[in-house]
């Protein structure tokens, strides 16, 4: 079997380019600064350089994406697209660091980079006519400024949505209530869903789905008939054991990121017909029009 890290866009700078401009740019060069396409020419003895006949500016296929600035040679980043998401549980900067040839410092980032790609832009709800939506909230980690004790308080709480045979969309959540959990299912789950829960009171039989079962996990009941949320606590199994097994730390303010990052691969899994290679191009899609500085953008 041919292994695909020896796929000459991870080998070489100018195949890596120039796949990703196909990719980019299906319809033709399209500007990063002002948009226009099919408006600019190249550079003459700067091989992916362009200048734009409407802004009258320079870019590559980097501007205006979250590779843009960055001294890290193009295919070393498609390289790391394709470990990230072809790593069910992740895989651990160090061990990026390491295949890449790169610093850890700039490991570390490039990954936070390549999950704002993965983080999907005004996404559509989920479910619908047809469809169960089953939703859950767990806890990972320990929140900064809280002293561990027994219970849940001092951790990071955790809501996800999953759909059977589907997609999966998850919140880091200042804590698992009603006020902060109603509003994220009825703006990301459409009404037309079948939802299932357990008995949390958080969780209304008044939200106006098409129907809401729930199942007494208190009274050790996790499946009856076709209630369960045995599909998303496969999600949180998935999530926790890359998360302690390979992350081992992750600071709050960067934990949403790594959601998105295990809602991305869920929702392009295997079982969905995508495999690694086309999971890779379906994440630097989303790497357009983000960008992740280290420094906040605009700082002084």
């Amino acid at each position: 079997m041919t292994n695909p890290l020896n796929n000459e866009i991870f080998q070489d700078v100018t195949k890596a380019r120039e796949w990703l401009e196909l990719l980019l740019w299906p319809d033709g060069r399209a500007c990063g600064y002002c948009g226009v396409v099919n408006e600019s020419s190249p550079l003459k003895n700067r091989d992916g350089f362009y200048q734009c006949n409407a802004c009258r500016k320079q870019f590559t296929v980097m501007v205006g994406t979250v590779f843009e600035r960055s001294h890290i040679p193009l295919n070393k980043w498609l390289m790391a697209s394709f470990l990230l998401c072809a790593s069910k549980k992740g895989i651990s900067a160090h061990q990026m660091h390491r295949m890449l040839g790169v610093t850890y410092k700039s490991a570390w980032f490039m990954m936070h980079r390549l999950r704002e790609a993965m983080k999907p832009k005004n996404p559509p709800a989920i479910g619908g006519e047809g469809e169960v939506v089953e939703i859950d909230e767990t806890f990972i980690g320990k929140r900064a400024g809280r002293a561990k004790r027994v219970g849940v308080h001092h951790k990071n709480a955790v809501l996800s949505l999953v759909e059977r045979n589907g997609r999966a969309r998850s919140f880091h959540i200042d804590s698992a209530t009603m006020a902060n959990v109603q509003p994220l299912v009825l703006t990301n789950v459409s009404r037309k869903s079948r939802i299932m829960t357990d008995e949390s009171t958080i969780y209304s039989s008044e939200m106006g789905f098409k129907d809401h079962q729930k199942v007494n996990h208190s009274a050790d009941e996790y499946v009856r008939g076709e209630a369960s949320t045995n599909t998303v606590e496969g999600f949180f199994s998935i999530f926790k054991r890359g998360m302690t097994g390979v992350y081992q730390h992750c600071g709050e303010q960067h934990l949403q990121r790594y959601l998105s990052e295990f809602d991305f691969r869920y929702s392009n899994r295997a079982g969905l017909g995508v495999n690694d290679s086309k999971r890779a191009e379906i994440a630097l899609h989303g790497i357009v029009g983000k960008r992740l500085t280290y420094r906040r953008i605009n700082a002084s």
